[in-house]
């Protein structure tokens, strides 16, 4: 069973090495190791002395490692890998060894899982998510963990379900009652005034404000923490889930 999660770094045991030893190294292709436990020797061409280094542990079939992590543990035990893909993660995958046996079996499938269970309002984190078999998927199931990393459960999510789009929206930069500064924008004009938000929204999002002084209801699209955009240039976006349940 291949599954997929992001593990924190062991970075309290690597000793620090001086930004001047550091040797150059590569990424290796496919990133593999045998026993489960990943090393930057696995991880990287040349690694010498440091290869014993532990990375990370692989529980399952697969395990993804933030790059940013394994690059400074890399530079504090004398290895310089400069990423010139900008890789933001790293799959490492069994080699040989017990591990290389984990397969999908016919009539099932491969799908995200909550690792654990997530009140409504949390954020979703790379280890929050896990790969694992299953059936059959929802519809709307996402595919890739960064769809889902970063966003909002928008109700309570148990632990082992499978992930679907429905359960995760972007974050709320605006509350209802916050004070929005928002821009009317036409044809290189732009004008600013302060309304007050009636509903909640993520960036990208459309929702109802209101003039302070006219009492006027307006709608825009919301570009930031306490910022909105309306006028024919404006952005385009979608209604606030608190706008959308207005019109029912």
């Amino acid at each position: 069973m291949r599954i997929l999660i992001a593990l924190t770094l062991a970075m309290s045991l690597a000793l620090p090495v001086a930004a001047s030893a550091a040797a150059p190294v590569s990424l290796r292709t496919e990133p593999t190791d045998a026993d489960g436990v990943v090393t930057l020797g696995d991880l990287f061409e040349g690694a010498g002395g440091a290869s014993s280094v532990r990375v990370a542990a692989r529980p399952g079939a697969s395990v993804v490692l933030d790059a940013t992590a394994v690059q400074v543990l890399a530079r504090r035990n004398g290895l310089d890998w400069s990423n010139p893909d900008r890789l933001r993660r790293i799959i490492v995958r069994p080699g040989e060894g017990p591990a290389a046996t984990a397969v999908v079996r016919k009539g099932e499938v491969q799908a995200l899982a909550y690792s654990r269970s997530l009140s409504a309002g949390e954020e979703i984190r790379a280890e929050d998510l896990v790969w694992t078999r299953a059936v059959a998927a929802p519809a709307d199931a996402l595919r890739d963990a960064d769809a889902a990393i970063g966003m909002i459960a928008r109700r309570p999510l148990r632990e082992g379900a499978l992930v679907s789009a429905r359960d995760v929206g972007a974050p709320v930069v605006i509350q209802a009652g916050d004070v929005v500064t928002v821009t009317y924008q036409n044809g290189g004009v732009s004008l600013a005034l302060q309304v007050k938000a009636l509903g909640a929204g993520a960036v990208g999002e459309v929702i109802s404000l209101q003039n302070l002084s006219s009492r006027k209801t307006i709608q825009a699209v919301v570009t930031g923490p306490g910022q909105a955009a309306t006028g024919p240039d404006a952005p385009h976006g979608a209604p606030s889930p608190a706008t959308r349940i207005a019109r029912r």
